[in-house]
């Protein structure tokens, strides 16, 4: 099947599919930020280099967020197109 012949349903569930992976990613991005401030945070301090960390770390976690609520919002999207038990799929 392309592009051309899917159904709004299908192409909703495969920006859902996307979002998860981003998300995935996301989360594991946040944790080895975080395993590297951990590790150099006194160093980092110490280099006046902290503060470029703690934004990253905050940017990545609003990402994480940002995933989460519009994964949330897609799935929502995927039931109102989904098709209803008594109606035929087209």
């Amino acid at each position: 099947m392309t592009a051309d012949t899917k159904t709004p349903l299908e192409h909703v569930k495969d920006v859902v599919n996307q979002l998860k992976e981003m998300h995935h990613y996301a989360r594991n991005n946040v944790e080895h930020l975080t395993a590297q401030w951990l590790m150099f945070d006194g160093e980092l301090k110490k280099l006046k280099q902290a503060d470029r960390f703690e934004a990253l770390m905050t940017k990545q976690a609003e990402l994480h967020a940002a995933l989460e609520t519009d994964i949330a919002a897609m799935e929502e999207v995927v039931v109102e197109l989904s098709p209803k038990e008594d109606e035929p799929e087209a």
